[in-house]
């Protein structure tokens, strides 16, 4: 999928609608799954995907779906994000979908401590999936919560760097850097200065600098957001305080604050043409596995794409290649009166190998399979191999997630905000206070 659309997604996903989960659909889970599964029978899919290549491509699937399964026919509704999901969920009734998915993969928790969206384990079961053996762990630990799977993962995205190659050559640098510390050297090499702007940045490492949010920085370090209590760690794991000072560090040295929010302001639109990479504004680039054809579509032949993995904390190296991981997830609407049927969609498009591999091929997503991500028909030229690499990495990750969604992390992204900008000063009281802010909206929202 594009980043385009998943973006809309995560931004309509507002706390306000995802609060109301709780009254939708709890204790609804097993209403509709008396249903024949070889009877014919009509289910409906609702799903995100808004262009029209997209949209072709699952539809596509879909449409091989029904020759494995005549018996089945199914109505696809497209772009659906999070806001019209939550309403049909709320709602109930006949006419609300039978398959459902998302781009937001941050809500998982509120999905399945809600019961919004319906618990697979007895059809998991029924089919003797053993998923361990099928999907990488942490797609599926971004599909569950709590011990309770109410989705499984529908192709991933895999973050890693793209670089100038051109750049790197004329600045004597021979390849990506693998630590952090010589990424901030490469970073300040590539940084050509004009007056009081750049003529080429190194790399835009504010938390707005489109894809440099915290949590994708913290996936380059060893780190647990929650204790075994459940209480917020982010002041007591030394990880955090690590990348919050070496994001503070790399944004002071490559000019400061203001004089990179000041460059970062005539950056083009992020999934448009005018993207600061793809105009060469930046030598380097955080980005999901969707960058690279957008990227050489834009760029075209004025300069050589590279990409790599991200770089790991110093003492880390032996971990070089991981990276942070999301993507689409599905599941089935507990008021479905078809919940047999639908689970035989869900199954088809999550682990069916061809299913699965046709659909990345199509719209350039990372496979959510391991045998999918390993298959000679996948179209993988070695730009894209580096994040079908990252995907199977094991120390690959994902944010935990949490009852009240994608909250904790909104709280500490705010809080580094604050701290780059040098609003707070004192980054251990900081922390501890984003903490105890941390812990008081899961309480609440418990």
């Amino acid at each position: 999928m594009s980043g385009m659309s998943r973006k809309a997604a995560i931004a309509l996903a507002v706390s306000a609608s995802i609060a109301l989960f709780a009254t939708a659909c709890t204790g609804q889970s097993q209403s509709g799954a008396n249903d024949d599964p070889d009877a014919k029978t009509t289910i409906t899919f609702w799903h995100g995907w808004s262009a029209p290549a997209e949209a072709k491509a699952i539809e596509a699937n879909v449409a091989n779906f029904e020759k494995a399964h005549p018996n089945i026919k199914v109505k696809v509704v497209g772009n659906i994000n999070d806001d019209k999901l939550n309403q049909a969920l709320r709602a109930g009734g006949s006419n609300g979908p039978d398959v459902v998915s998302s781009f937001t993969t941050a809500n998982v928790g509120k999905f399945c401590s809600s019961g919004a969206f319906l618990d697979l384990k007895p059809f998991i079961e029924k089919s003797k999936l053993d998923l361990d053996t099928i999907i990488p762990k942490p797609m599926l630990d971004y599909t569950q919560f709590e011990g309770t799977r109410c989705a499984l993962p529908l192709l991933g995205d895999a973050y890693g760097l793209y670089y100038n190659k051109d750049a790197f050559e004329k600045a004597g640098i021979k390849s990506p850097p693998k630590t952090w510390s010589e990424f901030a050297k490469v970073a300040k090499k590539l940084t050509k200065t004009k007056g009081d702007s750049y003529e080429q940045l190194g790399f835009m490492p504010t938390y707005h600098g489109y894809e440099t949010v915290v949590d994708h920085y913290m996936s380059q370090w060893d780190h647990a957001y929650f204790g075994a209590d459940g209480k917020s760690s982010i002041a007591k794991d030394p990880a955090f305080a690590e990348m919050f000072t070496y994001q503070k560090k790399l944004v002071d040295d490559l000019g400061g604050f203001a004089k990179l929010e000041k460059y970062r302001n005539t950056f083009g639109d992020e999934w448009g043409a005018e993207h600061p990479f793809h105009k060469g504004q930046v030598a380097m680039q955080l980005d999901g596995e969707w960058r690279l054809g957008m990227a050489k579509e834009a760029v075209g032949n004025d300069f050589e794409i590279g990409t790599a993995p991200l770089p790991v904390a110093d003492d880390e190296v032996d971990e070089y290649g991981k990276g942070f991981l999301s993507g689409t997830i599905i599941g089935i609407a507990p008021q479905s009166k078809k919940q047999n049927a639908a689970w035989e969609l869900v199954k088809y498009l999550t682990t069916d190998t061809e299913a699965v591999v046709s659909f990345a091929n199509a719209i350039h997503n990372v496979p959510s399979t391991f045998e999918a991500l390993k298959s000679p028909d996948l179209e993988v030229d070695p730009a894209f191999k580096t994040f079908i690499d990252i995907a199977q990495h094991p120390k690959s990750n994902t944010p935990p997630a949490s009852v009240n969604g994608s909250t904790y992390q909104t709280t500490l992204q705010d809080f580094g905000y604050q701290y780059e900008s040098g609003k707070v000063k004192d980054l251990k009281a900081g922390l501890e206070k984003t903490a105890a802010q941390i812990d008081r909206d899961i309480e609440q929202a418990k």
